[in-house]
């Protein structure tokens, strides 16, 4: 892919995560480097991207808006996420695959 140029998101699977104001960790499904994350939620979520099922998310990590999504690079050594919510309890969704746009 040449340099500036864009390539849209190929999603190879999607994993849910049930939320709430204690972190909770899964596994990503599927593969890629990149993650769209959506935050079904009505509440702030912070997330954090790790290997194993000991990484835990606190209000110091990446902070995703309700209702909002975001595409990150987590790239293909990123195994498990964890979320925590700032109040309340919901859904993130976490869809994995190969792009830069989505």
């Amino acid at each position: 892919m040449a340099i500036g140029s864009t390539q849209p998101l190929m999603v190879s699977a999607t994993a849910t995560l049930a939320a709430g104001t204690t972190s909770t960790a899964i596994a990503l499904a599927g593969s890629g480097e990149a993650v769209l994350v959506y935050n079904a939620s009505a509440a702030l979520a912070f997330i954090r991207f790790g290997m194993d099922n000991s990484v835990t998310a606190t209000s110091a990590d990446v902070p995703i808006p309700p209702g909002s999504r975001m595409l990150i690079h987590a790239g293909e050594f990123a195994k498990t996420v964890a979320a925590v919510l700032a109040s309340g309890s919901g859904s993130l969704y976490f869809s994995r695959g190969q792009g830069t746009v989505y």
